[in-house]
């Protein structure tokens, strides 16, 4: 018998992280079945959402992931997705330094903002050694810096109708007739304000370096790391993902992956 092979990317896009014990990876007479928007696909994502909600019932808002000691990180951080932009705008603003990016919040909220990487190290900030899990089933583990989300939504200060954060980001994930696609993703406020959710721009005692996600990105420490956007330049607290690519809440979730990635 020839041996099975599944690949977890297409598995997840298929079934859904939240129905992974229906090994489906390879089985492609699920496809149809399994496409977005089918009967069985919005069963299954039920079944995730019910998931969701349990964890988040049984856990609580502020369970906190594992954390680890010095010696426990033994390699580099991993990158992970794209490691070296090739847009124009970000090749600019790296060759300054990042002296001239911007991290800007927007949307849903009373103050708008505009921080310099220098304004968001001179913040508080939390140091945390995490494990990063992939979804291409890889982990490792590392030691993050940065600034709380909550501080900084607490200074932009959400209206009552923000209900999701949006990050966008400055790395092309693909290209097509209609344009370049940058990479885009979202959680909502319980996870935005986790006291491990920061904006980090610093690992293992150094600044970022680009590969990792310079000069910023996202660490939600309880979620897959396709959650943890890189190279961002804008916070958008939105009401619903309606206006945001195909209205799933992220690049990945519009291609099939659950929008919760919760581990």
């Amino acid at each position: 018998m020839a041996r099975l092979q599944i690949n977890r990317r297409r598995f997840l896009a298929s079934a859904g992280l939240g129905a992974s014990t229906l090994m489906l990876g390879g089985c492609d007479v699920f496809d149809d079945q399994l496409r977005v928007g089918s009967g069985l696909r919005s069963f299954l994502e039920g079944a995730n959402d019910l998931t969701h909600r349990a964890q988040r019932l049984l856990a609580g808002s502020h369970a906190m992931a594992q954390e680890y000691a010095e010696s426990d990180i033994r390699q580099p951080m991993r990158p992970n997705g794209v490691t070296a932009p090739s847009d124009s705008v970000y090749k600019g603003l790296l060759g300054n330094d990042f002296a001239d990016w911007r991290l800007n919040v927007t949307g849903a909220v009373e103050k708008p903002l505009t921080l310099s990487r220098d304004q968001l190290i001179a913040m508080p900030s939390r140091t945390q050694i995490t494990r990063h899990d992939c979804v291409e089933g890889w982990s490792c583990i590392a030691k993050w810096t940065g600034t709380p989300l909550a501080l900084v939504l607490d200074e932009a200060r959400p209206k009552p109708q923000a209900a999701f954060v949006v990050f966008h980001c400055l790395d092309t994930i693909e290209k097509s007739l209609s344009g370049e696609v940058k990479y885009y993703g979202s959680i909502d406020l319980v996870d935005a304000y986790h006291p491990q959710t920061i904006l980090a721009y610093g690992l293992n005692g150094r600044l970022l370096p680009v590969e990792n996600g310079a000069p910023l990105r996202v660490r939600v420490e309880r979620q897959l790391g396709y959650k943890m956007p890189k190279y961002i330049h804008t916070i958008e607290l939105v009401e619903s993902f309606a206006a945001l690519g195909l209205g799933r809440g992220g690049y990945w979730e519009d291609r099939g992956y659950d929008w919760y990635g919760g581990i």
